[in-house]
């Protein structure tokens, strides 16, 4: 391996890290918490960690686990279509259902339907594993909506300070969305690489995983809900989401932003194996992903401290600096495609990464910084403006252009070259730098 991945690596792990132990610094000075609140957030951690534990175990080897049971690309494209939509469909349904009956069972629903999705992937069988795609689909749109407003609602219900949100939120993000994903990839390529228990054993372990998540969700938090009213119905809270959503234009900003940035964000997740091998480099996929979640870390870490109780920086003005730079750096394969490599012909090792390669892959470690900066800032921004009996309802509202945009991304994903790709993402990041200077 080039040792230009080991220093990428290496950098932005030590910035993770310095950075971190500083925020922790900060969080346990005498004054700043309570003994209860640190309870508190310590087991929301916890469970959040293992619920993302449960859904990064997986991602590896979904795809590699469809052409071991021999499905060509056409029939995989449709399964991962199948997951997007259901997500799109359901989402704002379960949702709703999750405001009205309550977000302790809506979490509690996520482990036990994504576990039984975990479970179609033992059969060798397309419509049982679209099936399986489905539930997973509908897991997402809890795992993205029901431990938040859980969250919020309870943190408020117990009289906790708001200025603490935005903190158990980066935290969140630097543990789930980085730590984990890191962790999980090494666990799930022991499980299949070192211990050769085939393309199935990730998926068990998810299910493990999200059963102790789900038991300790079980016995340890209390319920709360959202719109609990007798006489509303699923339908009911879908209409006064969208009715709210259209009348209030700081939500409908908040949901543009949010759809566009993570519109960006999931085409970029499919574009940047081709955008850094172009004609077929040796490149190591699972390094430039641990690059990836590393940086993220750096994000979140970042985000902690522009949230922080004493920071002078204010969510919705430095998410402006996010939006643009974000863009900056996803225009960077528009100027670099074209020089990428000069043609290699058929049987020839075409080597390892090139110069514009690396050019790009560091912008991506940037982007992915901005990434994890993105979701605590997006968080606490969404517990100032969306209401709280209707927020699992709206935040999954908002997830419908995105599974849309996914989708259509996914069916495209051919027929545009990686240059107006990658435009089209930018464009949409400076769309989100006009909308949050609204």
């Amino acid at each position: 391996m080039e040792p230009f991945y080991a220093a990428l690596f290496g950098v932005a792990a030590v910035l993770a890290a310095v950075l971190e132990y500083g925020n922790r610094a900060g969080r346990n000075a005498p004054g700043n918490t309570t003994r209860e609140f640190t309870m508190f957030r310590n087991n929301y951690l916890l469970v959040y960690s293992l619920m993302m534990a449960g859904d990064w175990l997986q991602g590896p080897y979904v795809y590699a686990l469809y052409q071991y049971y021999g499905f060509e690309r056409g029939d995989i494209g449709k399964l991962f279509i199948a997951g997007f939509g259901s997500s799109m469909v359901f989402g704002t349904i379960v949702g709703s259902l999750a405001d009205k009956h309550g977000r302790k069972r809506a979490a509690l629903t996520y482990c036990v339907t994504y576990t039984l999705g975990c479970f179609t992937k033992h059969f060798n069988n397309f419509w049982i594993l679209a099936g399986g795609r489905v539930l997973c689909g509908i897991a997402t749109s809890l795992l993205f909506s029901a431990f938040e407003s859980w969250l919020v609602a309870e943190h408020f219900k117990r009289g906790y300070v708001a200025d603490w949100l935005g903190n158990t939120f980066s935290q969140a993000v630097f543990l789930g969305n980085g730590l984990m994903a890191i962790l999980s990839g090494l666990v799930a390529h022991t499980l299949v690489e070192t211990a050769a228990w085939g393309p199935v054993a990730p998926f068990d372990a998810a299910a493990t995983v999200l059963a102790i998540g789900g038991l300790i969700i079980l016995t340890s938090w209390s319920e709360n809900y959202g719109d609990a009213s007798e006489h509303s119905s699923a339908v009911d809270g879908f209409k006064k989401a969208g009715a709210l959503i259209w009348n209030e234009p700081k939500i409908a900003l908040l949901g543009a932003m949010q759809s566009l940035f993570e519109g960006s964000m999931y085409t970029f997740v499919f574009l940047w194996t081709p955008a850094l091998s172009p004609k077929g480099e040796r490149i190591p996929h699972g390094m430039i992903f641990a690059c990836f979640m590393v940086s993220s870390m750096v994000g979140s870490a970042i985000a902690g401290k522009l949230l922080a109780n004493n920071s002078k920086w204010k969510v919705e003005k430095y998410m402006q600096v996010v939006f643009g730079l974000s863009a900056c750096m996803l225009f960077v394969p528009v100027l670099y495609h074209q020089t990428s490599t000069k043609d290699v012909a058929p049987g020839t090792d075409a080597g390892g990464i090139t110069g514009d390669g690396k050019v790009q892959l560091v912008a991506f470690c940037l982007f992915e910084v901005l990434v994890g900066i993105f979701w605590p800032s997006m968080m606490t921004m969404r517990s100032a403006y969306v209401p709280e009996e209707m927020r699992s309802t709206i935040i999954n509202f908002f997830r419908i252009p995105l599974n849309l945009f996914v989708c259509v991304v996914l069916y495209n994903v051919s027929s545009f070259p990686l240059a107006t790709m990658f435009g089209m993402c930018s464009l949409f990041l400076l769309v989100c730098l006009a909308c949050q200077r609204q």
